[in-house]
């Protein structure tokens, strides 16, 4: 019998991230790693790492302080425990992250983790790998299929982003833009319906820029919204969403297809950044507010029961306090769904890093805490406007209170079901319901039809 080797993946940001995670899994199958959930158990342990929020590489090295002391611990048992630093930190830190934690074994980028195999054999000869080169050809020419990630997967169709926003280091660490040639993503989409998934988000820094290979090869180009519609003839795909979006890039292919495609979920996270025009063009964000308040404008009349999601900063520099009243009336404008909101921090290596005017800390707060208290207000709102709705809700996980599941709505909400197992309804099925509750974060529902019934 093969003995199989225990791999940690620990994960750090957006959802690219979470996808690449399980696609390092995936490569490192046939070297017979299989997964599993706590460190102390592991042969390799990957902290998958993002670069975008603050302090991100010092969370990360003092995570590899930790680790530093159970490698040594298991090398007295004779044991070797492989440790790697992958992600967007691993792409901007480079050699530096060997440097300061000469343990770690690998230290490879977003771009790189097809080369797994070659890296693992490298450092059991001892040797130390930096990889963070741009390779001449994509990484998802080389990678295994899919093993498959539950009812609700990720697929990424478009990497990098051309924009260059100030306050932004993915042009650096994920390289320029890149679609995936629309055969190879519906391929992909078909394995992972095979396995089970029954909602897909396609993924991309700017995905809906994406402009995929047709699968004629007549040298066209597919658009998100083509792309899509193309995804309906998938066996078994219930859902599509996508994210992340830039307003620019919502073309009038896109936005139809929230109107007439079926499959395509009413839910759009649609990041502005700031409400103030001043602060986009110091941004380099390439939109104005009108701007986006046009786009949302068309989107609602093409889909009136579309939620939004948004992206805020504050506190970036320069920002004064009539720029950010400016966003407070976007906010108003809009009425979010759901947001996130930040307090800038500047990362080095972009151009806002090295601008003037830094707001201080402790305004970033108060704003950060007056936009939140907003986008909550609106966000339960939202999810109080829906009850004694009946929605079609996928089933993702069993709840913690007795015969409870939890799953996702059309807008993606969460939704607590009670009395689902008893109603029949298992993980990766479309359950009817009705929610009887709206709270902060989530609502709660009860079963409208047994799985029987709805059979």
């Amino acid at each position: 019998m093969k003995n199989h080797k225990k791999l940690h993946i620990q994960t750090w940001g957006c959802q690219m991230n979470v996808y690449d995670s399980s696609r390092m899994s995936d490569v490192l199958t046939p070297l017979g790693y299989q997964a599993c959930d706590n460190a102390s158990d592991a042969d390799m342990v990957i902290l998958n790492t993002c670069h975008i929020r603050e302090k991100a590489a010092e969370k990360i090295y003092s995570e590899l302080g930790r680790l530093r002391k159970h490698k040594e611990a298991l090398a007295q048992d004779g044991r070797h425990m492989v440790i790697a630093v992958a992600g967007c930190v691993a792409q901007a830190e480079g050699a530096e992250v060997r440097r300061r934690a000469p343990w770690v074994d690998m230290v490879f980028g977003p771009q790189a983790y097809h080369q797994l195999p070659d890296m693992v054999r490298a450092a059991a000869r001892g040797a130390g790998v930096v990889e963070t080169d741009f390779p001449s050809e994509p990484k998802f020419d080389a990678l295994p299929k899919s093993g498959g990630q539950g009812p609700s997967a990720f697929l990424t169709v478009q990497e990098g982003c051309d924009k260059f926003c100030t306050f932004c280091v993915v042009p650096y660490t994920r390289g320029a833009e890149y679609s995936r040639p629309v055969a190879d993503v519906i391929a992909e989409a078909r394995d992972l319906a095979a396995l089970g998934a029954r909602e897909i988000t396609l993924l991309g820094q700017n995905v809906n820029a994406y402009h995929g290979e047709a699968p004629d090869q007549t040298g066209s180009a597919w658009s998100l919204g083509r792309l899509i519609e193309g995804l309906t003839d998938v066996d078994g795909l219930a859902r599509v969403r996508y994210t992340t979006s830039h307003p620019l890039d919502m073309d009038e292919e896109l936005i139809a297809a929230h109107r007439d495609i079926d499959i395509l979920m009413p839910y759009l996270h649609l990041p502005v950044q700031s409400g103030s025009d001043r602060i986009l063009e110091a941004m380099n964000r390439r939109h104005r507010s009108g701007d986006y308040r046009r786009v949302v404008d068309i989107l609602r009349k093409s889909r009136p029961d579309i939620a939004l999601s948004g992206d805020f900063i504050v506190g970036f520099p320069g920002e004064t306090d009539k720029d950010f009243e400016e966003t407070l009336a976007l906010v108003r404008a809009v009425n979010y769904a759901s947001a996130y909101s930040f307090k800038y921090s500047p990362r080095p290596g972009t151009t806002a890093a090295g601008m003037d005017e830094h707001v201080p800390e402790e305004i970033k707060s108060e704003r950060l805490a007056t936009l939140q208290a907003l986008l909550d207000e609106q966000q339960t709102a939202f999810n109080r406007q829906t009850i004694n709705a009946e929605i079609d809700v996928l089933i993702e996980r069993i709840g913690k209170r007795d015969g409870q599941m939890i799953g996702r709505s059309p807008y993606n909400q969460s939704v607590y079901i009670d009395g689902a197992i008893d109603a029949g309804f298992a993980i990766g099925d479309l359950a009817k319901v009705r929610v009887k509750s709206g709270h902060a974060n989530s609502v709660a529902a009860d079963p409208v039809n047994s799985a029987a019934d709805a059979a």
